[in-house]
C-alpha cells in the first residue's frame, strides 16, 4: 500500500530514477491536496468533492477521482477500502510502512506499526516461496469515543 509524505506534488525537476511520474501542477490538484492536508481521517472521493464544493472550489467529481488516484499511485497519500468496500484516502503522518485501526462508526483512523505482522508476513511468504511481497492490514472496530456512546445507548 502506498504511504504518504507531506509533499502534495512532484516538482518539474523530479529525478527520473525516483519512480514517481511527473505530475502537472494544476489549481484542482493543489485544491485537492490542500483539502487532504486539513483532514485527520480518511475521506471518500465523494466526501472530498462535497467539501471542495462547500468551499466554493470548482473541481469535477471525475477530476477528484483522477487526482486522488494519481496521488495514491505516487505514494503521496494512503488509500484503503473502508468497511463498505469504498476507497478512502488520507495523507498520513507516518512515512514508512504502517497499518491502520479504523472506527466503523465515525471513521477515526489511528496509524500503527506492527512488527509482529511484518515478521509473520515475511515468514509466511518465504515458506511458500513467494518473493517481492507486499501486504495490507487494516483493523476495523469502534474507537473509544464510539464505544462509550454505544455503552451509553447514544450510538
Amino acid at each position: 500500500m502506498p504511504h504518504g509524505t507531506n509533499s502534495a506534488t512532484t516538482g518539474p525537476s523530479a529525478p527520473a530514477s525516483s519512480g514517481v511520474k511527473e505530475q502537472r501542477v494544476t489549481k484542482q490538484r493543489l485544491a485537492v491536496s490542500a483539502a487532504l492536508d486539513e483532514l485527520d481521517d480518511f475521506v471518500s472521493t465523494q466526501e472530498l468533492y462535497r467539501l471542495l464544493q462547500n468551499k466554493g472550489i470548482s473541481v469535477s467529481l471525475a477530476t477528484a477521482y483522477r487526482i486522488l488516484q494519481s496521488l495514491a499511485d505516487d505514494g503521496l497519500i494512503d488509500v484503503l477500502r473502508n468497511g463498505e468496500g469504498e476507497a478512502v484516502y488520507r495523507r498520513c503522518n507516518v512515512t514508512g510502512h504502517h497499518h491502520h485501526l479504523l472506527c466503523r462508526n465515525c471513521g477515526k483512523a489511528v496509524e500503527v506499526e506492527a512488527p509482529a505482522v511484518e515478521t509473520w508476513a515475511a515468514r509466511t511468504a518465504s515458506e511458500h516461496g513467494f518473493t517481492e511481497v507486499a501486504h495490507t492490514v487494516e483493523i476495523f472496530g469502534l474507537c473509544p469515543e464510539c464505544t462509550a456512546k454505544k455503552a451509553a445507548g447514544t450510538l
